[in-house]
C-alpha cells in the first residue's frame, strides 16, 4: 500500500479515535462528578461583575447574579464610562435588591491594555472579601452557582471556571455560534478537565483573593491577549489546577449575524494561538472537515467505497449527538447542520488567524505583549 494511502488511512482513523474518545471522557465525567456537600456556611464572597453597554437579556443575566445561596456575598457592577446606557438598568436591580450588598462603581483604572480588566480593577480593589468570582454580564447564572464554585474547590485548586453553554439560539448564525461553544469548544474543555488539565475560561473566573495577589495581581492577567490564557499560566506555575464546574454556565445567544460569530471566532482564535502556540498548530485538524477531505480522497483513488462517507459522518456526529443529549444541550437536526458548517469554517478561522497578532476588541486594539513583565507593570 501506498505511503500516501496509510498516512490518510492512519489519519482518519486516528480522528475518529479521538473523536470518540473524548466524547466518552465528557460522558464519563458526567457520570462520575458529583459535587462535594459545602460546609453550611459559605465563605463570603465578592462577585464583580463587568458590564459595558446593554446587550440584549442584559437585565436577565444580571439579575441571575442575586439568586446565589452564599450566606454572606457582595456584589460590585462595574462600569468604565458614566454614559453607559447599562447603568440605569443596574440602577434599577440595586434597588430592587434593599437587602442585599450591593454597587455600581463607574472609571477606569489603566492596569493594562485589556479594557475589561481596567474596568474590573476597581472592583477588584474595593471587594472585601477574599474570595472573588468575575462573572461576564452576559452569563446567566444558576440559583445555586455560588455552592457550585465553592463545592468544585479542592485544595489543589487555583481556579474555578466555567466555559459558557450556548442556549436560546435564534437562526442559523447564532446555532452555528453554539456549535462553537458547545460540542467543540465545552466538549474539549470538560474533556481536558476529566484528565486533570483544566484551562480558564475568562466568562467565569473563580479566585482566591490572595492566591492572585501573590502571584503579582490582577494587572498580571493583561500579559496575554485574553485573561483566561494568563490565569491559566498563573495558576500551572503555582502548581495548582484549574477546575470547571460540574454543569456549565449558560449564555442565552439569540440572533446572531455571520460577520459577528467569523469575526468573534477568529479573536478567539488569535487569543489561543497567542497563547498556546504549540496546540493551536494542530488546532486546524480538530474538526471534521480535515478527516473527511481525507477519507474523500482514499474514496476518489478507489481505496475505501462511497458507504465509509455516511459511516464516518454517523460516527462522528453521533459522539457530539450523545454528549449533547447527555449535557442537556441543544442536539436538534438544525444543530448538526450547524456543526457541519462549524467544522467547515475552522480550517478558514485557523487560516485567518495568522494575517494577524492581534484584533479589535471594542474599538481597542489588542497585541500581544513583547515583553510579559511589562504587563505587571501596566502603561507607562
Amino acid at each position: 500500500m501506498p505511503t500516501a494511502t496509510l498516512f490518510l488511512s492512519g489519519f482518519v482513523g486516528l480522528s475518529l479515535t479521538v473523536q470518540i474518545a473524548i466524547s466518552m471522557l465528557v460522558l464519563w465525567r458526567y457520570r462520575r462528578q458529583t459535587l462535594r456537600q459545602p460546609a453550611t456556611e459559605h465563605p463570603a464572597l465578592t462577585v464583580l461583575r463587568p458590564v459595558c453597554g446593554v446587550e440584549p437579556g442584559l437585565a436577565r443575566t444580571l439579575e441571575s447574579t442575586f439568586t446565589g445561596r452564599a450566606d454572606e456575598y457582595e456584589v460590585i457592577f462595574c462600569v468604565a464610562k458614566p454614559d453607559d446606557p447599562a447603568i440605569p438598568v443596574i440602577r434599577d436591580l440595586i434597588a430592587a435588591r434593599p437587602s442585599v450588598c450591593a454597587r455600581l462603581l463607574v472609571g477606569e483604572d489603566r492596569i493594562s491594555d485589556n479594557p475589561k480588566l481596567n474596568n474590573l480593577a476597581k472592583g477588584w480593589t474595593q471587594a472585601r472579601h477574599g474570595w472573588i468570582v468575575m462573572i461576564d454580564s452576559n452569563v446567566l447564572l444558576p440559583p445555586d452557582y455560588m455552592q457550585t464554585l465553592f463545592a468544585t474547590w479542592r485544595d489543589d485548586t487555583g481556579l474555578v471556571t466555567s466555559p459558557p453553554v450556548g442556549i436560546t439560539p435564534v437562526g442559523l448564525w447564532a446555532n452555528v455560534e453554539a456549535a462553537f461553544l458547545n460540542t467543540y469548544h465545552a466538549r474539549w474543555q470538560l474533556a481536558s478537565d476529566a484528565l486533570g488539565n483544566g484551562f480558564a475560561q475568562g466568562k467565569v473566573l473563580f479566585w482566591r483573593r490572595d492566591m492572585l495577589e501573590a502571584a503579582g495581581g490582577l494587572a498580571l492577567l493583561g500579559r496575554h491577549l485574553a485573561e483566561d490564557v494568563a490565569s491559566t499560566k498563573i495558576v500551572r506555575a503555582a502548581g495548582l489546577k484549574v477546575r470547571v464546574v460540574p454543569a456549565l454556565f449558560p449564555q442565552p445567544l439569540g440572533q446572531r449575524q455571520a460577520r459577528e460569530v467569523w469575526q468573534r471566532q477568529v479573536r478567539w482564535a488569535r487569543v489561543r494561538r497567542d497563547g498556546f502556540p504549540t496546540l493551536f498548530a494542530a488546532e486546524i485538524l480538530s474538526g471534521g472537515a480535515a478527516p473527511a477531505l481525507a477519507l474523500t480522497v482514499l474514496i476518489l483513488s478507489g481505496v475505501v467505497s462511497w458507504l465509509t462517507l455516511p459511516v464516518f459522518a454517523v460516527v462522528w456526529y453521533g459522539a457530539e449527538w450523545i454528549v449533547a443529549a447527555r449535557a442537556g444541550w441543544s442536539a436538534s437536526a438544525g444543530q448538526i447542520g450547524s456543526w457541519v458548517l462549524r467544522d467547515l469554517l475552522i480550517p478558514a478561522i485557523w487560516i485567518v488567524s495568522f494575517g494577524s497578532r492581534g484584533f479589535d476588541w471594542r474599538g481597542n486594539q489588542m497585541r500581544p505583549i513583547a515583553d510579559p513583565a511589562v504587563a505587571t507593570q501596566g502603561p507607562q
